[in-house]
């Protein structure tokens, strides 16, 4: 499915969503009669890079200083951040932590961010985007990977085959959509072939108002067994120095 084909789906009572020539995805649509939602996020698989999250953030500042109703949606088809020395010596990730903070400062004042998979997607890119939304969605043909094995090999100096091996058992180690539905990274995974729309609003209506429960959706799917109980674990400690 196109971004073409989302944004309709998405958006039947208009959108003005627009994807500018560096690939980033901005604009806003009506998924509702006067039910407004932004809209940021990459197409084209463009790799994120320095001024790429510093203008995605600052777009997201924007729409905080306008306090809207709406939620924001994060929609994603990249590739990694990108790999050059120029990006690295800037600071990129600074950037692209800011990035993420920007959105983590719009759910703690009330605006659902809502990551929205539909291509590929990996590792900062990643990271900094979708995996910084209050929640996260997919499209089946989504491509999403913290890091794939190959350069996990390379970084934890294991055997590629130890790997691959380990990937088959336990999803955290695994690239592709279904071992991050499994870890709970992602929450559901829409129908194409039913309006996106809907689905949308169906979504916002099943927010949990605790906020992030990716750690708990894990342990429910097998996927990150211990993750929530050692979170809530440091949690409490933390308190009881408070």
């Amino acid at each position: 499915m196109g971004l073409d084909d989302i944004l309709v789906s998405l958006f039947p009572f208009g959108h003005d969503v627009v994807v500018a020539d560096d690939g980033l995805i901005l604009g806003s649509g009506f998924f509702a009669a006067e039910r407004l939602a932004e809209v940021v996020g990459l197409a084209k698989r463009t790799a994120l890079g320095v001024e790429g999250a510093l203008a995605l953030a600052g777009r997201l500042l924007e729409i905080l200083g306008r306090s809207p109703e709406g939620p924001i949606l994060v929609l994603l088809d990249s590739d990694s951040q990108r790999m050059s020395k120029r990006d690295e010596l800037l600071g990129l990730n600074e950037f692209l932590a800011h990035l993420a903070k920007a959105l983590i400062l719009a759910d703690l004042n009330g605006i659902p961010t809502i990551g929205v998979l539909y291509g590929h997607t990996a590792a900062g890119a990643f990271i900094a985007t979708a995996l910084a939304t209050r929640i996260l969605v997919a499209l089946p043909d989504a491509e999403p990977e913290v890091m794939d094995l190959p350069s996990m090999a390379r970084i934890t100096k294991l055997p590629l085959a130890v790997l691959q091996d380990k990937a088959r058992d336990t999803p955290v180690f695994a690239p592709g959509l279904a071992n991050l539905a499994q870890t709970g990274a992602v929450h559901k995974t829409w129908n194409p072939s039913e309006s996106l729309s809907a689905q949308l609003q169906e979504l916002l209506m099943q927010l949990d108002p605790g906020g992030d429960r990716r750690d708990i959706l894990g342990r429910e799917r097998n996927g990150r067994p211990k993750a929530a109980e050692i979170a809530s674990r440091v949690e409490a400690l933390a308190r009881s120095y408070a």
